[in-house]
């Protein structure tokens, strides 16, 4: 039997990460063959589970509440932690999670360079090989190889995994040239599936392609001899929508003229892949993309992604929050330069290497080595802009940041609805973070950290937030359940560890 205790707090998980997943109750209840007043009750603490039903939770909202055998897994964090010595940024988690998707319009062997070894990545693999695709790594450095059959099986898809990736919606642009009917699994209620998959509409049906988005899956029909006529223009900005309006004109013979295009990191990299598929591409890094596709392509392919702007921005916000000196190499600074320019006119201090060429032979990168810093509140609240203006994805970092500055900085996250609310947590480790709404947080500092156990919020970078500022808490911090900070970075707390932090990994007994 739980303890009271214990079951608000598994309450208090499984509704958060309902809300990150953007359900309401009914909708989990409708997942789970139960109840909304059930569901209810579970969340406030008042229902007693079962293993299978925690394990059933779990898989619905894609969080490891519990894991058969295991359990989920924790953190300890003693603290506070002076970080020394230098590490290596890992290649992009996104970029590599677009190439394998890409991979669908290659009829040849893709081998990619360094793919990051991270939950997303593995539930793609999952699917790839559900459908037919031979997938193999080649070696520690993460060298990874692909060899598509000669017709993919989409009847005998891995649903559970393709409901347990955000990728799988970037299948469309691949398999719209493959076959005139298919359907694809996804996660999450009808509602939030037809508001998910309207820009990608907008951005693949000049190429022929209707979804509807159906109680679990998205069901598609292509007609045949369809082609854009003039320019496709995007209704957002969108990584993702951008790249499988790539896609699918790569295997458009003709011209495609792609406006409002994102030309963020992950954006770049497919372009450099495409290029090496034979596939022409003009305006790389601008808004505006000209695609010349292929009728079909089979080639052996060999592309290395370049850097993760936003791991590095997670090493630099680390070594601040400790007031550490350490270098990071391999930063890919051209998606980092708004970012080191807040930096710098709060007071940041650091030196920098001449650029060098990352492996793709076009990315830029430099190393940069932190100096002890006195900071101060920015003059201006800090917002995030398509690239290339401050990253969406590195706004959160600011938050342990401005709580070490001198003053009062405000962050505005007018993206996501209610992702600012996971920063308050910073409160429990001694911030003083004011929530002003769903969208904007007022942080004072600078911050007396001290330790405490949190459950990790669903969102993986407000998680990564948390976890850097128990490396400055005095004490020990407990961060539990911390799958969703797996699905994003590789070995997080090993890496920190030979920089000299403190973080034991555990599972409860």
């Amino acid at each position: 039997m739980m303890n009271a205790d214990y079951l608000q707090r598994i309450g208090n998980l499984i509704r958060d990460a309902r809300k990150h997943r953007g359900w309401t109750q009914q909708q989990l209840a409708d997942v789970l063959n139960t109840s909304q007043s059930a569901v209810n009750r579970i969340e406030r603490g008042h229902q007693n589970l079962s293993l299978e039903m925690l394990a059933r939770i779990g898989e619905a909202l894609d969080s490891q509440i519990v894991s058969l055998g295991s359990g989920p897994t924790h953190l300890r964090v003693s603290g506070p932690t002076a970080l020394s010595g230098s590490i290596s940024v890992k290649t992009s988690k996104n970029a590599g999670v677009a190439l394998l998707c890409a991979s669908l319009l290659n009829r040849g062997r893709t081998t990619l360079r360094r793919v990051a070894r991270i939950e997303e990545v593995n539930r793609l693999l999952e699917v790839l090989e559900s459908i037919g695709v031979r997938t193999r790594w080649l070696n520690d450095d993460n060298d990874l190889e692909l060899v598509p059959p000669a017709e993919l099986d989409l009847s005998a898809i891995d649903a559970g995994a393709a409901r347990r990736t955000r990728s799988i919606i970037m299948f469309l642009g691949p398999l719209l040239h493959r076959m005139q009917h298919f359907e694809l699994p996804y996660a999450g209620g009808c509602d939030l599936g037809t508001r998910t998959v309207e820009p990608h509409m907008t951005a693949l049906r000049p190429f022929g392609l209707e979804v509807k988005a159906t109680e679990g899956s998205y069901r598609s029909s292509v007609h045949g001899d369809t082609a854009p006529v003039r320019p496709i223009v995007l209704t957002e900005r969108g990584d993702t929508v951008t790249e499988n309006a790539l896609m699918a004109a790569a295997l458009h013979p003709g011209t495609t003229v792609i406006r409002n295009a994102s030309s963020n990191y992950m954006v770049q990299d497919l372009c450099f892949f495409l290029e090496k598929l034979g596939v022409q591409v003009e305006g790389i890094g601008t808004t505006t993309l000209k695609v010349t596709g292929r009728q079909s392509i089979d080639v052996d392919v060999d592309y290395a992604p370049s850097e993760d702007p936003i791991e590095a921005m997670s090493l630099l916000a680390a070594a601040i929050v400790t007031d550490s000196e350490i270098t990071i190499c391999r930063v890919p600074i051209e998606f980092l330069e708004i970012e080191l320019s807040v930096l710098e006119e709060m007071g940041f201090l650091y030196e920098r290497s001449e650029e060098y060429l990352a492996t793709n032979g076009q990315t830029r990168l430099v190393d940069l080595t932190t100096r002890h810093s006195v900071l101060h509140s920015p003059i201006d609240k800090i917002h995030p802009m398509p690239f290339p203006g401050l990253n969406i994805d590195n706004l959160p970092f600011f938050a342990v940041i401005a709580a070490v500055a001198q003053g009062k900085t405000m962050l505005h996250d007018w993206v996501y609805e209610n992702r600012a609310i996971y920063l308050t947590e910073l409160t429990k480790l001694g911030g003083r973070v004011t929530l002003l709404d769903p969208h904007r947080v007022m942080i004072e500092g600078p911050t007396y950290w001290s330790g405490a156990e949190i459950v990790c919020p669903p969102a993986l970078r407000p998680a990564v937030v948390i976890l850097l500022a128990m490396l400055a808490s005095k004490g020990t911090s407990v961060l539990r359940s911390v799958y969703v900070i797996n699905r994003g970075y590789e070995d997080l707390a090993e890496r920190l560890n030979e920089l000299g932090a403190q973080i034991e990994t555990f599972h409860d007994v």
